[in-house]
């Protein structure tokens, strides 16, 4: 029984204790263990598969999280962007510049690694890849970009190859099939064993040591001292072989990340004969079926509100004056193109936050071209003569735009707010990526264990939700166009 040495679990500090982790399995786990061992004093909530370390340090500096369960070879080459490996005493002198603090070594090393399938018996260390120019290198998009990667790695060891972004969830998959030859590994992952890979020697030691570790706001032990002496219990306690079986009973065993963190939390061990897996309806129709659903429609539904409230005004304006139509037009036009992902990566500093508003934001973006151009589309095809009779029987401009106008432009700009909708309905999964919630959280978690199940039960309600927006849509429509004929 894992025991810490903390005060009553009565003593409730004040607040919200807000533990963040990344979108990979490992991550997933290790929140979970923070958040359970300090919601014995403090209320405490996991924001989980926030994305790469990008974005969940930008949520922790922002202090949308406190906490969350970094590597020490990622904080001294990611964060602090040291070439070398450094020790935890600058490493911590280094972050409490920036407000930050580093402690409590969960007692594993997670190095990275390259690994090929078992079969191919020819290579077995990473110097040997510089003489196979035409091995495909399937590796994961953070690795191919941060410093203590590919590109150290590629120059360390003269490697030639040009590798293909994976997410890290479905390379392994992609390694069996053949359609790769080399992928980039963590070295607890439950994944070795299960597809029989050799994991290839680092001779000239290019990785260096990746101890897991508490990153953490400067502020977190004052406000929630109780909730920290627990934490503080957590160290050393997690072995190698631990991490590998948590992640096992996840990932091959098909056991919850809470459930997981619970049982490691209450006898230390993964020993427990797995249960069965959920079927893809069980996962469908699961406990979070009716939070996710009411978040995603929160998510669309103000969204689409604001776009309303603001592209409308716009459309109408592009519509009357010539010569800021194009520019209205090409604006809305040049934000739609913005990558999904870019931009909350974008907004998380800019808004000093996660969640729902820097969510709102981007789907607010996404959704108003289709409303400002169908609006500009609707009312410059209100026929010239009706406006004209109009201000013949002594309406005003104002009139005639309430009057004329925005009536027989009414279908045009429904079907753009359907568009903006159903749109809406599909973008709103990336919301999950900093912690937003809405479907896209089951998508996540699918992408982090490569299970097509979930990817499914997150997809799937999203489609219908889709279908359901589309006829909603469709019968309004008519009704504007009864309404007209009448």
């Amino acid at each position: 029984m894992l025991v810490f040495a903390a005060a009553p679990a009565h003593a409730m500090d004040g607040g919200t204790l807000k533990v963040g982790s990344k979108r990979f399995t490992e991550s997933y786990i290790l929140g979970e263990i923070i958040r359970q061992s300090a919601a014995q004093h403090v209320r405490a909530e996991h924001r989980q598969g926030l994305g790469n370390t990008a974005i969940v340090l930008a949520a922790l500096q922002a202090g949308s999280i406190d906490v969350y369960a970094e590597y020490m070879g990622t904080i001294a080459s990611e964060i602090l962007k040291h070439d070398k490996p450094i020790d935890l005493d600058q490493m911590r002198r280094e972050l409490a510049a920036l407000g930050l603090g580093a402690a409590v070594p969960l007692g594993f090393n997670n190095t990275y690694a390259l690994a090929m399938r078992g079969d191919e018996k020819s290579i077995t260390n990473l110097t040997q890849l510089a003489q196979q120019p035409a091995l495909k290198f399937g590796l994961s998009h953070e690795f191919i970009g941060r410093v203590d990667g590919w590109p150290g790695l590629a120059a360390r060891y003269g490697l030639p190859q040009r590798p293909r972004g994976l997410d890290h969830g479905i390379a392994y998959e992609a390694l069996a099939q053949r359609q790769v030859d080399v992928i980039d590994i963590y070295s607890t992952d439950a994944k070795i064993r299960q597809y029989g890979l050799r994991v290839l020697a680092d001779t000239q030691q290019y990785f260096p040591r990746y101890d897991a570790m508490l990153l953490f706001r400067l502020d977190l032990p004052p406000r929630f001292p109780a909730a920290w002496q627990a934490l503080q219990g957590l160290q050393g306690r997690i072995s190698e072989s631990d991490m590998i079986a948590m992640n096992a009973a996840v990932e091959i065993d098909g056991k919850s990340f809470a459930g997981v963190a619970r049982q490691w939390l209450t006898s230390g061990t993964q020993v427990k004969k797995p249960a069965a897996r959920s079927t893809l309806l069980h996962k469908i129709i699961g406990d979070d079926l009716w939070t996710l659903t009411r978040q995603h429609l929160t998510l669309v539904l103000l969204s689409v509100a604001l776009a309303c409230l603001i592209g409308i005004p716009l459309g109408v304006l592009a519509a009357f004056s010539a010569p800021l139509r194009q520019t209205v037009l090409a604006f809305v036009g040049v934000l739609q193109t913005v990558p999904s992902l870019a931009l909350l990566a974008i907004l998380i500093p800019v808004l000093g936050m996660i969640g729902t508003v820097p969510a709102l934001v981007a789907l607010f973006v996404y959704a108003l071209l289709p409303i400002v151009r169908n609006t500009c589309t609707g009312i410059l095809q209100v026929p010239q003569g009706l406006r004209m009779a109009a201000l013949a029987l002594g309406m005003s401009r104002r009139d005639r735009l309430l009057h004329v106008d925005l009536p027989l432009a009414l279908p045009v700009m429904l079907a753009g707010v359907k568009t903006a909708a159903v749109m809406s309905v599909g973008t709103a999964t990336i919301a999950a990526f900093i912690g937003a919630g809405g479907y896209g959280e089951r998508i996540t978690i699918g992408l982090a264990l490569n299970d097509n199940d979930m990817l499914l039960a997150g997809a799937i309600p999203a489609a219908v939700l889709a279908l359901l927006t589309q006829g909603l849509f469709e019968l309004v429509e008519r009704w504007a166009v009864a309404g007209r004929q009448r």
